[in-house]
């Protein structure tokens, strides 16, 4: 899956030199890992899954999680009419979904992604209030029947209040949604900026700290250890009922975008 997702990364790449993607490449272990956790989220029960992410990766995603149909994808990338395309004229990486699938297990799950057309993190607590609606409307009060997952990137899961406001009410019994699956992407850069010179703590994780949830520190290079994480993490939310979070450490291929020369901003990493 993880080769899946690089031969879709360098296809485009090839195909629409230049153009704005957001790539995944050099965090492809993200799509295995996602399969994972949606396996085992029905595994244990749920019928559901919404997810939110910021703009890293979200075609990779759209195309091998959500199932949206490539060609669609790579319509987007034409120079046409983006209201004609895109209905409601935002940009492709911006873009939400949702689709139905089938778990190697046999069950049946529904899959939501939200829309983020606002920064990083703000989608946050939209999933959340959409995971809890949907709770109340199966009338599951154990709340394991819909999981959320968030997909931070490193540096703003450290440096965006949103993300601290969202663990403080995760403990909260109007806003509690049985424990949120939070995957932190950590590519070990920050638009441009190294992480010892964008947070004061060793891991961008450690604001998690603050609901004494367990923190996952993974190599996405190794497969076997992120599919084991996500089994401990999966397992440990449904027993406790809390939040859980993957950090897994990776790399970051080409610049912020594929407009960007890295080599200019960050030039010994590079």
């Amino acid at each position: 899956r993880g080769g899946e997702g690089d031969v879709f990364e360098s296809f485009v790449h090839t195909k629409f030199v230049g153009s704005k993607r957001f790539s995944l490449e050099g965090a492809e272990s993200l799509i295995p890992l996602l399969d994972h956790v949606i396996e085992n989220a029905a595994e244990l029960g749920a019928v559901e899954v919404v997810l939110g992410m910021a703009h890293r990766g979200r075609l990779n995603v759209l195309c091998h999680t959500m199932q949206k149909k490539a060609a669609d994808i790579f319509a987007e990338f034409q120079d046409v009419d983006p209201e004609a395309v895109l209905g409601g004229g935002d940009v492709k990486y911006h873009l939400g979904y949702s689709s139905d699938t089938v778990t190697r297990g046999g069950q049946s799950i529904h899959l939501s992604l939200a829309f983020n057309p606002s920064h990083l993190e703000a989608v946050d607590p939209v999933v959340l209030g959409r995971v809890r609606a949907k709770q109340e409307r199966h009338r599951d009060a154990l709340r394991q029947k819909i999981v959320g997952i968030l997909l931070h990137g490193d540096a703003a899961f450290a440096g965006q209040g949103l993300v601290a406001e969202t663990l403080n009410m995760s403990e909260l019994d109007g806003y509690r949604t049985g424990g949120t699956v939070h995957v932190v992407v950590n590519n070990q850069i920050g638009f441009t900026t190294s992480p010892t010179e964008s947070r004061s703590t060793p891991y961008p994780t450690d604001v998690a700290k603050m609901v004494a949830c367990p923190i996952f520190h993974v190599n996405g290079e190794d497969l076997e250890a992120v599919a084991f994480s996500v089994k401990l993490a999966m397992e440990y939310r449904k027993a406790f009922a809390s939040d859980v979070v993957i950090d897994m450490f990776c790399y970051r291929k080409y610049g912020h975008n594929e407009a960007d020369e890295p080599g200019f901003t960050q030039p010994l990493l590079y």
